[in-house]
């Protein structure tokens, strides 16, 4: 990718000196589910790579804003100042691409952090990955993140690192128009279409990802072989291929991502049209 390091995007917020924070605090044994209940926290645990199903149940009640923690002054580290650069330049121009396509665009906000974090979507380790959380409009990423991702899963590239970010703006835009609370609603009514549903959804920000690639490309920011990294990184995350890592074996019925082929097709049919309406992943364009 073409870009030039220098400065930080203004909607990026550095806690990787963050300390202290011990969750959501609630009381009274917590929140008693049903079994629709229950099996709803349980996909949206899946898709939001939270446990809330333990917060809600008895592991405290979230109230939509993180448990306080004593902001330390963030770490500096020469070797990370790069890509923190580099992802607030990714941050930037995905949003550009968003506020030109949809009127009602809100920024989303970038939080780096180092192990664990809170969220209002719950607390997370660095072993959850990047992840979205709508309940507070924050995109959450640990930088190590970067590295496992061409170490373990073999996708290297400033592209493919962009895909993740992008992908995960991409679940912001669906909070921003809707689909998120839509898709919420459709599982309290119907829980077995629980994975199915989050299948749809990811693969819908895997497209709106290649979305902001069709625009980037047209900015001059590509570069050769930059298609091929963000393919490669959308393939790499896909449940047959983790699951086959995991187990050496492979259960469609258990996706909630969706298929390496999925992934690339999706990612791929946002990246030719730079359409937002082709990533009709829940209709028939499926």
């Amino acid at each position: 990718m073409r870009w030039t390091p220098g400065g930080r995007s203004d909607n990026l917020e550095d806690r990787r000196g963050a300390t202290g924070g011990g969750g959501f605090r609630g009381g009274g044994g917590g929140l008693k589910l049903g079994l629709g209940g229950t099996v709803v926290l349980l996909v949206l645990s899946l898709i939001f790579k939270r446990d809330l199903l333990t917060e809600f149940s008895g592991g405290g009640i979230p109230s939509g804003q993180p448990a306080s923690a004593t902001q330390e002054a963030p770490l500096t580290d020469a070797s990370e100042e790069q890509m923190v650069q580099f992802v607030s330049f990714v941050l930037d121009t995905a949003q550009v691409t968003w506020r030109q396509l949809i009127p009602q665009y809100r920024d989303a906000r970038l939080v780096l952090f180092r192990e664990g974090v809170q969220s209002a979507c719950g607390p997370a380790s660095a072993a959850s990955g990047p992840f979205y959380c709508p309940g507070d409009q924050r995109v959450y990423v640990d930088l190590s993140f970067f590295d496992q991702l061409e170490r373990q899963f073999a996708a290297p590239g400033d592209f493919a690192q962009a895909y993740v970010l992008a992908h995960e703006i991409g679940h912001h835009v669906q909070n921003l128009l809707g689909t998120e609370r839509d898709m919420r609603n459709a599982v309290q009514r119907n829980p077995a279409a629980g994975n199915q549903l989050s299948v749809a959804i990811e693969l819908q920000a895997d497209c709106y990802a290649g979305v902001w690639g069709y625009a980037a490309a047209r900015a001059g920011i590509l570069q050769a072989g930059d298609l091929d990294e963000g393919l490669s990184a959308a393939a790499a995350v896909g449940d047959d291929r983790l699951q086959k890592m995991q187990t050496g074996r492979v259960n469609a019925e258990t996706f909630t991502h969706g298929s390496s082929a999925d992934r690339r097709a999706w990612f791929r049919k946002g990246f030719e049209s730079g359409d937002q309406r082709v990533c009709d992943t829940f209709g028939q364009g499926r």
